[in-house]
């Protein structure tokens, strides 16, 4: 049996976790990071491929939050976390966000301008920018039917790395593996992968120890002072909870549920390992567009609710292209550890606002297409018309249903969340479980809600804060 002794440990190393680990141990402190995923450098998988699928995404990619519909969505479980499997695209928190969630939530020394001096410094870390050379057909096509329809749209910079010169999809992702964890390494930290920390074993207000569980089935502890778990939004209350803490732990997930459809156009329009850089924003926070992306499998994948009728179109699938209608849902979910099984149940429950939004989003989605010069639109639900000219939306509305649809997510968070009142978070202002002295959450789990826009720059920037928050206590305690 291996046991380890640190003075941190930190349980994940995506968005939260690396920049965690990278404060904490600049700041001088012993940091473990315990990664369940293996370490996948750059280069070593195709973008959006199966293979990535396999060996860097939870189950293969296929996990779902029981409900009606079901709601699929995909974790990261790779050194890196999501940054290493997600398209980088970057929005910094909105301040009217940050406003509420201080007051709503009544978030202490929660300011402002200092999370957004936290972005200035993640910007230059990640290198986040605007494609230098052309844009990709696909994203070009958002573009072009949003201008022409009037609508508000712009280009989502990345934390991408370009040539001189170069194109969209010859960019290099900044992912956490390229900055924070290694400079994390430079500082001391030490990385733990393909191991799964099992529970925390506390005594009272205090967890002490880490039950471990390596790849091979190998089991170990780790010894703590202080632990922060940033395992996302479904990993980390799971694990809270097998570490007998309940209150409020994973009573509120939220997610931005989404609908797709695949777009064909007379000419080729498929760049398969690279996603669109222009959303539509016109109808933002409620709803916003952009794209996915469009491997020959994933575009398959896209017909599948009718593939019948839709199928035989997958041999255009160069001409072909999946976007989605995204909306900011009202909507809850639940994550709940059972005993005896290795993953939590997940269930997700719209609102009848949100079946609506979803339904009337894929119709203007639609809309963009056509206006763009979409000859076929294939939208993603079972019995969907071929929309082909405006007249047909008309037919789309009438017949959608989430019940018939293929709605997923990408972005989950607000299972731990944090603030001021009792009543209505998890953990206090900086992170600290309630019921517990060193017991921190540091990712998305924080988030209040779903912020309306990629979540990633606010849970980077948050982490950031509140592990510094975290380090300037251990110096002067």
């Amino acid at each position: 049996m291996t046991r380890h002794r640190t003075d941190v440990l930190v349980v994940g190393s995506g968005a939260g976790g690396a920049t965690t680990a990278c404060v904490l141990a600049e700041a001088g402190l012993e940091v473990l990071v315990v990664e369940e995923g293996p370490y996948v450098a750059q280069g070593d998988v195709v973008p959006f491929s199966l293979e990535q699928m396999q060996r860097q995404y939870r189950s293969g990619g296929v996990t779902a939050a029981i409900g009606f519909p079901s709601i699929a969505y995909t974790e990261g479980r790779c050194a890196g976390g999501g940054t290493e499997v997600n398209s980088g695209l970057y929005r910094r928190p909105p301040e009217e966000t940050l406003d509420r969630w201080r007051r709503e939530h009544a978030i202490d020394d929660f300011d402002t301008g200092e999370l957004y001096d936290i972005c200035d410094e993640v910007e230059k870390e990640l290198s986040v920018q605007l494609v230098p050379g052309a844009a990709t057909p696909a994203s070009e096509v958002l573009r072009r039917g949003a201008a022409g329809l009037g609508w508000r749209h712009d280009e989502i910079p990345r934390w991408m790395e370009y040539p001189d010169g170069g194109a969209a999809e010859q960019g290099r992702r900044r992912s956490m593996t390229e900055t924070y964890l290694p400079r994390a390494a430079a500082a001391g930290a030490r990385l733990l992968t393909d191991t799964r920390v099992e529970r925390l074993a506390r005594g009272g207000r205090r967890a002490r120890r880490a039950e471990i569980t390596t790849a091979d089935g190998q089991r170990g502890s780790i010894d703590f002072d202080h632990v922060v778990v940033c395992a996302g939004a479904i990993q980390t209350p799971a694990l809270l909870q097998r570490s007998g803490l309940r209150g409020r732990i994973g009573t509120s997930l939220a997610v931005h549920p989404t609908v797709k459809l695949a777009a064909r156009f007379d000419q080729r329009v498929n760049i398969p390992d690279d996603v669109p850089v222009q959303q539509v924003k016109e109808f933002a926070p409620d709803l916003s567009f952009g794209g996915s992306a469009s491997r020959p499998g994933l575009v398959a994948l896209a017909l599948s609710d009718d593939w019948r009728r839709f199928g035989s179109a997958v041999t255009d699938w160069e001409q072909m292209a999946v976007y989605y209608a995204a909306i900011t849902s009202q909507g809850r979910g639940r994550v709940v550890a059972l005993p005896r099984l290795r993953d939590p149940l997940v269930t997700y429950r719209l609102t009848t606002r949100d079946r609506a939004l979803l339904g009337r989003g894929l119709a203007r989605l639609a809309l963009v297409m056509l206006e763009a010069g979409a000859t076929d639109v294939y939208p993603c639900y079972r019995g969907a018309p071929v929309v082909r000219q405006r007249a047909d939306l008309a037919t789309l509305q009438a017949t959608f249903a989430t019940s018939k649809a293929s709605v997923m997510t990408v972005h989950l968070c607000s299972t731990v969340p944090f603030g001021g009142r009792d009543s209505r978070s998890a953990a206090d202002s900086v992170g600290v479980v309630r019921g517990t002295d060193n017991v921190r959450v540091n990712d998305a789990s924080l988030l209040p809600d779903a912020p309306g826009v990629n979540p990633q720059a606010t849970v980077m920037a948050i982490a950031i804060r509140n592990a510094r928050r975290f380090a300037a206590e251990r110096r002067h305690g």
